[in-house]
């Protein structure tokens, strides 16, 4: 299983935050945030309504990816990674895809962007979801650069061991 983590360093708020100024600081810097998250990306909407039954539920940023040709819906969390997440983004996504999503466009996909996470547990909570869902950290600050060019080189060792492997 394959985690991300994506660097907020420029959205220059404070260690803890609410997910209300977390969200509000990313539509501020929104150009900056699809640089992060990449370029194929398009801005759909924050707190975007979906209606389940008589009940409203607001999606914190919705954007549509050009080359994968969905919505993607991003749940933003100040803390970490829990369980009960997976269930709240599976009910974002079936909405989006019963009465948003064009007949043309492939399912939506979730990506519950997180302060941190245990990736054993983000991985038996993912495990029997149908739902096509990512589990993100995101790091306020730049890490420490001895500590980046360990991972780095670990990362760098990684790869040239799996690229011998299919040889």
């Amino acid at each position: 299983m394959f985690f991300l983590t994506i660097m907020l360093d420029f959205l220059d708020v404070p260690d803890v935050v609410s997910e209300r100024d977390l969200q509000k600081s990313i539509i501020k810097n929104l150009k900056n945030f699809i640089f992060e998250i990449g370029k194929d990306f398009t801005f759909v909407g924050e707190e975007y309504r979906v209606q389940v039954g008589q009940h409203d539920y607001y999606i914190d940023l919705l954007f549509y990816h050009r080359g994968l040709s969905c919505l993607v819906a991003f749940e933003l969390k100040i803390g970490e990674f829990k369980p009960e997440y997976v269930g709240k983004i599976n009910l974002y996504l079936e909405a989006l895809d019963r009465e948003v999503k064009k007949e043309n466009e492939n399912p939506s996909v979730g990506v519950i962007l997180c302060a941190s996470k245990d990736d054993e547990v983000v991985e038996f909570a993912l495990s029997r979801s149908l739902s096509p869902t990512m589990v993100s950290e995101y790091n306020l600050k730049l890490i420490d650069k001895k500590l980046l060019q360990k991972k780095l080189k670990e990362y760098v060792e990684l790869a040239e061991t799996a690229f011998a492997d299919e040889d």
